[in-house]
């Protein structure tokens, strides 16, 4: 019952901009008629011997408006934050990062994203992309927008240009590259320490690790790695 009582007064503060416009939606004019003071019909409504909705002191009324309005103001920032909010994402690869962008932003998750395919040298490269930092470090509203192409950079946790041979690896404040290592490259999350097992032969990449092959013909590879933090407790 309380939490329908809270659904009628959430409505209240919604509709109306103050207080006194609350009060006046209850006063009839036959209550003006036989009153002939508005003050006093309002007075009248608040202390719920007039009007026919529900009573709302005033006090009530202005914490439920802040309250409301610092709901709005959350979820517009949210908005504002979250670079793939609002746009009109055309493939199964941009849509599949927008699916991860609040939980890597927010550190619920570190997705690492291999990505295969030529630069615009037409050079065949290939990397490991903690998203999580390139969102820090990044704006990413192009990569939405589909006015940019992500892809590796010598900076990013492992870089490979398959005709310069030219070969990088660099840590990032989410993971620790282990290279040297004789099942292949492996990934240390540096909160919890998990290892993250890169190898398409691997039986499972991790725990709390999952891995995602993205079909799209937007680039020639394409899988997501997803490790989910567990915070220590």
């Amino acid at each position: 019952m309380e939490e329908e009582g809270n659904t009628g007064a959430d409505n209240i503060v919604t509709e109306f901009a103050t207080y006194e416009d609350f009060l006046d939606s209850q006063i009839t004019s036959l209550d003006l008629y036989y009153l002939e003071d508005e003050e006093l019909a309002r007075q009248l409504v608040e202390l719920g011997y007039r009007g026919s909705g529900e009573v709302l002191k005033r006090e009530e009324f202005e914490a439920r408006k802040q309250a409301a309005e610092a709901s709005r103001l959350s979820k517009r920032s949210q908005q504002k934050t979250l670079a793939s909010s609002g746009k009109e994402l055309k493939n199964l690869f941009l849509r599949s990062l927008a699916q991860r962008e609040e939980g890597n932003r927010s550190g619920k998750m570190t997705s690492i994203i291999f990505i295969r395919d030529k630069n615009s040298r037409n050079q065949e490269i290939s990397g490991y992309i903690d998203f999580a930092h390139r969102l820090k470090t990044e704006d990413f509203e192009p990569y939405f927008a589909g006015k940019k192409r992500l892809l590796p950079r010598p900076s990013d946790l492992s870089f490979y240009n398959w005709e310069t041979q030219t070969s990088t690896s660099n840590p990032t404040p989410n993971y620790q590259v282990i290279a040297e290592n004789a099942s292949g490259l492996l990934f240390k999350n540096k909160r919890d320490r998990k290892i993250l097992n890169v190898d398409p032969k691997a039986a499972t990449p991790g725990d709390n690790s999952t891995r995602t092959p993205i079909d799209t013909d937007q680039y020639i590879q394409v899988v997501i790695y997803d490790h989910i933090t567990r915070r220590k407790t």
